[in-house]
């Protein structure tokens, strides 16, 4: 198994649970939630198909107003500040501090790759207090693409000095995987919880449903 590990950021090492209480508040039901992140991921998504790139704190904004327009719901400036404030500020989930110091006691490489903007990124894994472990972090800006475009991948490879085949993407997102599988990396899928693996999608070269068995099986392996 390659010493390089890169991670995914929000869902992968940060709880994006932290947003119920807001959408509990501004749409009276906290599952608005998984509605508003998945419309991030899909307009984030079609962005990058059709050649367009707008930050993804942009574009974070722009799927909350389409959540309210959907429900009816009037957002004032407290609300739309209030989501965007709390996105800086998620707890890591409970399992990754303990075992980034696993991965990086065992003499891995580790990285970070996010959608976010650069500032974000750094801001978001500073606030969760796991910063240090990465000896790079990552945003996708540079390629002016969004995952799982090849570019962004390559760019990643890149900017740690390794060929991609070298280099093991560790993400919740099944399409995240295989992106990076698609270019020559390895992916380790992290099966949380409402996470399910797409069957049209190539298996992953190891999963598990936390970063407890992950982290295992990557340890084994190397």
């Amino acid at each position: 198994m390659p010493g390089v590990l890169v991670f995914d950021v929000n869902e992968t090492l940060l709880d994006l649970r932290a947003l119920d209480q807001h959408f509990e508040r501004i749409f009276g039901d906290q599952a608005v939630r998984n509605q508003w992140f998945g419309l991030v991921l899909r307009n984030a998504l079609s962005l990058t198909i059709i050649g367009d790139y707008q930050d993804f704190v942009a574009v974070g904004r722009a799927s909350l107003h389409m959540v309210a327009d959907q429900h009816r719901v009037s957002l004032s400036d407290d609300d739309r500040t209030a989501v965007s404030t709390a996105m800086t500020s998620m707890p890591a989930h409970d399992d990754v501090a303990p075992n980034l110091e696993r991965l990086d006691e065992a003499g891995f490489r580790i990285a970070a790759l996010t959608n976010s903007p650069q500032d974000a990124a750094e801001s978001q894994l500073a606030a969760a207090g796991i910063d240090g472990y990465f000896e790079r972090i990552m945003s996708v800006a540079p390629t002016g693409r969004f995952k799982p475009a090849p570019e962004v991948y390559q760019m990643a490879a890149a900017s740690l000095g390794v060929d991609p085949t070298a280099m093991t993407m560790v993400a919740a997102h099944d399409w995240d995987v295989a992106g990076a599988m698609s270019v020559g990396c390895l992916g380790a899928y992290i099966v949380r919880p409402g996470m399910a693996l797409n069957p049209l999608f190539p298996a992953p070269t190891i999963s598990g449903p936390d970063l407890n068995q992950v982290t295992d099986l990557l340890i084994a392996a190397a």
